[in-house]
């Protein structure tokens, strides 16, 4: 089996005991940045084997991977924070598995644009998620999308382009409110709801560009 195991954004009391229960079980966890989840193992009192698993090798090993699963191996496959295949590895294996027949099944847990969607006030009956926008090639592509996309829109963003996604942002869509969410569930939570014209008339400076950011851009 191949659990997809949700861990938290921040707090390290968002986990359910369901995911506990499954990392303390299976016989490896597959994480993104070992260093990032062996702090979580280590509050829990779990010291089950883990292997790194991350954009950068994810292709080389997901047949490896599959092939212990085959064996009969129970794997878990984590992320340094929130659901994995979320703008997170995952994606891939999961597809390899469903070709082999695998058994899959995901827990539900934490996801960074949730809180973030519910608590900024904007409507969320529909959404586009975009994730991380482009960080050159396609960027441009993507920002004329967004601008003729009529619904709520949520993107993720780093606190070293944030700025400059912001000022994009409010080029192309200079009328839509905007809720700017960052360092959920941790003790310096911020969450501002405003509109990208009173965001350039000098809010935008007061941006602690510290943790990773959720953008929720509100409909047309």
């Amino acid at each position: 089996m191949l659990y997809l195991v949700p861990t938290p954004i921040g707090n390290l009391k968002d986990i359910t005991f369901r995911a506990v229960e499954v990392l303390q079980s299976v016989e490896l966890i597959l994480a993104e940045d070992t260093r990032v989840t062996k702090k979580l193992l280590t509050h829990y009192n779990i010291h089950t084997a883990l292997q790194s698993f991350h954009i950068h090798n994810e292709h080389a090993l997901v047949e490896r991977i599959a092939k212990k699963l085959l064996e009969g191996v129970d794997i878990a496959l984590v992320s340094d924070a929130g659901t994995p295949g979320i703008s997170d590895p995952g994606y891939l294996l999961v597809k390899a598995c469903h070709h082999q027949h695998l058994k899959i099944t995901a827990l539900p847990g934490p996801t960074a644009f949730v809180p973030a969607l519910v608590a900024s006030g904007l409507p969320s009956d529909r959404f586009h998620f975009e994730g991380f926008l482009p960080k050159k090639k396609g960027r441009q592509t993507r920002l004329k999308f967004l601008k003729d996309y009529p619904y709520t829109i949520i993107l993720y963003e780093s606190p070293f382009r944030i700025i400059k996604t912001l000022e994009q942002l409010a080029e192309v869509m200079p009328h839509r409110e905007i809720c700017i969410a960052r360092e959920l569930s941790k003790l310096h939570e911020e969450i501002i709801t405003t509109t990208f014209t009173e965001l350039l008339d000098g809010h935008i400076q007061k941006i602690t560009l510290k943790g990773e950011f959720v953008l929720i851009v509100g409909p047309n």
